[in-house]
């Protein structure tokens, strides 16, 4: 059995273990998008392992699909949690604030776009130019979101035995080891070497699995209300984009008669 085979199947049982504390926990009620995610990557790995062998013609539309389909997950999983951070004062907050959310991560994406690429690239195939796009992309999206619910922890009033900051834990340093390992791999040339750090991206999702395993394992702290700084901050935020939206809709008399002429 290979290395590659091992990380495989170690991988998709430890994600089963998993899956399996999201629902004795019940964390699937507060991250339903980021369960879904796991019990998606379980399934997509199947389908992906058994049209490869069976059906190997069709190996190139069945990882277009999926990586149509992780991109989608990967997003919602960037706007879920921090959308479920804002927990405390998500009732003052207006219902279309997660829009909000989801719009600056879409900004922040086509900002990073354009420079996830490297030496090469543009010699792939059009789903390999994307494949990297999109790996790249998230693995900064991911690191930022991390960074930023660590180092506003205090402010956000979360812990590391938060749900919210466990799974961004996970996703970091997950992002962080393909992100480096993507920039090691522009300085190499395609071998034995080249792949053996492929692997290492593997093993280091496969230590996120565990550290999930151990953190969902343990009991979630109850959460505490934001500081009152940051309360007022987003509140503010928030009022201000609400002013901002009403004008939009509904523009002064004044403006609507200027319009007309």
């Amino acid at each position: 059995m290979t290395l590659d085979t091992i990380l495989w199947l170690a991988g998709d049982g430890v994600t089963a273990v998993v899956i399996a504390f999201i629902f004795a926990r019940r964390i699937y009620r507060t991250l339903p998008v980021f369960t879904a995610y796991l019990v998606w990557g379980l399934v997509g790995d199947a389908v992906q392992q058994t049209v490869a062998h069976y059906y190997p013609s069709h190996n190139y539309s069945v990882f277009l699909i999926g990586l149509i389909a992780d991109s989608l997950f990967q997003f919602g999983v960037l706007v879920e949690l921090s959308w479920s951070v804002l927990r405390p004062i998500r009732g003052s907050l207006p219902r279309w604030s997660w829009i909000a959310v989801a719009v600056l991560f879409a900004l922040a994406a086509a900002v990073v776009w354009p420079f996830a690429s490297g030496p090469g690239v543009n010699a792939f195939s059009l789903v390999g130019r994307l494949n990297v796009h999109v790996q790249i992309t998230f693995s900064v999206l991911r690191i930022l979101l991390f960074l930023g619910l660590a180092g506003c922890s205090q402010l956000l009033s979360i812990s590391w035995r938060d749900r919210e900051l466990q799974v961004a834990t996970g996703l970091g340093f997950y992002s962080m080891v393909s992100l480096a390992v993507w920039i090691h791999h522009t300085t190499q040339t395609a071998g034995a070497e080249y792949h053996h750090f492929d692997q290492l991206v593997a093993a280091s999702y496969f230590c996120s699995l565990g550290y999930w395993v151990f953190s969902f394992a343990q009991r979630e702290a109850e959460r505490r209300e934001f500081t009152p700084q940051m309360q007022n901050f987003l509140l503010a935020v928030a009022g201000t984009a609400r002013t901002a939206r009403m004008g939009l809709e509904n523009p002064p008399p004044g403006n609507e008669r200027e319009n007309r002429k």
